[in-house]
Formats: C-alpha cells, sequence, structure tokens
C-alpha cells in the first residue's frame, strides 16, 4: 500500500474508531485516500454511525459521470445527494464510504469504472479497520452513480493475483446493491442522455442504425450492465420514476427482467409520476424510497456469503 495512503487511512480510522468506542454520534472522516492515479489524488469521506452494525455500503452520487471544472468546484462525495440518502443508512447501523471519481470533460470511460472499483478494493483490503465485513458489501448510487453501482453488482470484478499493490489482488465485486434510475443499456440511450453519454464514451452517438462491429457499439456495450447480467449478481434494488424523462423508466423494466431471467432477487419499485432526479420530482403519493433501501440492505446484505 502507498505510504502516503495508509497514514491517512490510519489516522482516520484512529479518530473515528475513539468516537465510536466513546459512544459518539456519528462522524465524518473527511479525504480519506484510496488510490492515485497519475499523481492525482482519488478520494472518499467515511461515514461513521453513531453505532456501526458490521456492514459498509458505498454512496456514488449520480453527476452525468462529470464535474465541474476549477480549484472551488465541490467534490462529487459532497453532493446535496449524500445528505439526502446517507442519513437514513447510518440510523440503521450502515458505514458509508462516499466516492468521488475521475469524472468528464478531462476523463472518459472506463476512468469512472476503475476507480469505483478501486475504491471497493481499498475498502476490502481495510475492512477491519472500518469495523465492517469484507465478504459483504453493498452499494447504492443514483443516475450515473446508479450506473456504476450497477456495473460492481455485474461485472466479475475479480482481483490481479500477480498485482503488485495487495488492494488491487481483492475483488471488486458487491453483495448487494441500489440502483435509482440506472441507465443500464448505453446503446439505446443516446436520444435522452445526448451530450453527456457522447462525453463519456467520447464517440459519436449509437442508435439502431451503427454495425455492431463499430468501435462506437463496442463500446457503449461493454458499458452497459445489462449486458454483464450472471446468475451470480448480488439482489438488486431498482427504484425509478415512471415520468423519467432522461433515463426512461424501460431502463429499470429490461434491467428487472435481465435480473429476474437468471434467477437473481430483484424488486423495482415504480415511482408514479416522478421524472429524473435524487427527490423524484412530480411524484404522486411516493414510497418511503428511503425505508425500501434500507429494509432491502437488511435483508440481503446481512445473508450474503462470503467472496473467494
Amino acid at each position: 500500500m502507498n505510504r502516503n495512503i495508509g497514514r491517512t487511512l490510519s489516522a482516520a480510522v484512529i479518530v473515528a474508531a475513539a468516537a465510536v468506542s466513546a459512544g459518539a454520534q456519528s462522524r465524518i472522516d473527511k479525504n480519506v485516500l484510496y488510490g492515485m492515479h497519475s499523481g492525482a489524488a482519488l478520494l472518499l469521506d467515511v461515514h461513521f454511525p453513531a453505532k456501526q452494525n458490521g456492514f459498509g455500503v458505498i454512496f456514488i452520487a449520480g453527476s452525468g459521470w462529470s464535474a465541474p471544472l476549477g480549484y472551488s468546484a465541490p467534490p462529487l462525495k459532497e453532493s446535496p445527494q449524500v445528505d439526502m440518502y446517507v442519513p437514513s443508512l447510518l440510523q440503521a447501523g450502515y458505514t458509508v464510504f462516499a466516492l468521488t471519481h475521475r469524472a468528464t470533460p478531462t476523463f472518459r470511460y472506463p476512468a469512472q469504472l476503475e476507480d469505483v472499483q478501486r475504491a471497493v478494493r481499498f475498502i476490502r483490503h481495510n475492512a477491519p479497520k472500518f469495523g465492517i465485513d469484507a465478504t459483504r458489501i453493498g452499494g447504492v448510487g443514483g443516475s450515473s452513480g446508479a450506473h456504476l453501482v450497477s456495473l460492481l453488482a455485474t461485472m466479475d470484478g475479480a482481483g490481479d493475483s500477480n498485482d503488485p499493490d495487495p488492494v488491487n489482488r481483492r475483488s471488486a465485486k458487491l453483495q448487494c446493491a441500489v440502483a435509482r434510475a440506472a441507465p443500464v443499456d448505453l446503446a439505446q440511450m443516446s436520444a435522452s442522455l445526448g451530450a453527456p453519454l457522447v462525453t463519456l464514451l467520447l464517440n459519436a452517438a449509437v442508435t439502431d442504425a451503427t454495425p455492431k462491429n463499430a468501435i462506437e457499439y463496442k463500446t457503449a456495450w461493454a458499458a452497459s450492465p445489462i449486458n454483464h447480467v450472471s446468475a451470480d449478481d448480488p439482489p438488486m434494488l431498482l427504484i425509478h420514476g415512471d415520468a423519467d424523462r432522461t433515463v426512461p423508466f424501460r431502463q429499470s423494466e429490461i434491467f428487472e427482467a435481465a435480473l429476474k431471467k437468471v434467477n437473481v432477487p430483484v424488486k423495482l419499485i415504480r415511482i408514479e409520476g416522478a421524472d429524473h432526479g435524487p427527490d423524484f420530482p412530480g411524484a404522486k403519493n411516493p414510497p418511503d424510497y428511503k425505508a425500501e433501501i434500507v429494509k432491502w440492505l437488511d435483508t440481503y446484505l446481512r445473508k450474503s456469503a462470503s467472496i473467494p
């Protein structure tokens, strides 16, 4: 492990452990270094509950895979979505890891995926220091964050046993996942996602007329969670507004069908009248979706089998 990463982690964990053992309220350890890429720091915030239940959940806010440019730009790990969704997870005892990943326009896919995979590997490798079970890590994300969480859930994520960095030898596979309004078939998303998707993949828009052997189609296919679905995928909760004009509700319907086909536990919560957004704008009598998220994690994350 990089010595600076180790020092940053150790300092953060010592302070957090002292606070938790003393019965303090939940606390945040900011700017924990989970990796370096070409000299740039990859950071996450660790949200410790007042009383840990022993399970960790990564949280990836939606951002259109992008980040504003500038020194004063707020990082993704401090998105307002963190304040919306993390408190209910903390109250249930989950230790939450809010991530920042490389983003467009500076970085294109697969940089975002590589970063969130690195984060899961780092958290798993250091699980005892965080007070969580390394074999049971969940993920929650919205929109572009849900896309990345869905990839973490569906892709193999096996570590490289020959990598000199022990972190990279660990698995990046999740054991439970929650995806809000996830774009899962990018080849079908050009019309609604437009420029953000083109920027992410750095290619022309993919349409029905795009040849299957074209690099544009192959890239969009590889970046689509639905193409990685298999019987060993973890239980997935999908939440989506049926009036979503950015990521059509149909995306979650086809994802649900694909997961059901291979007997993966899945549930789709339809938010009537809701458009795209973390608070489901326009929703008509929405269910308590935050409680549903906690219930899903309680039901399935605690049941997850150990990974190799």
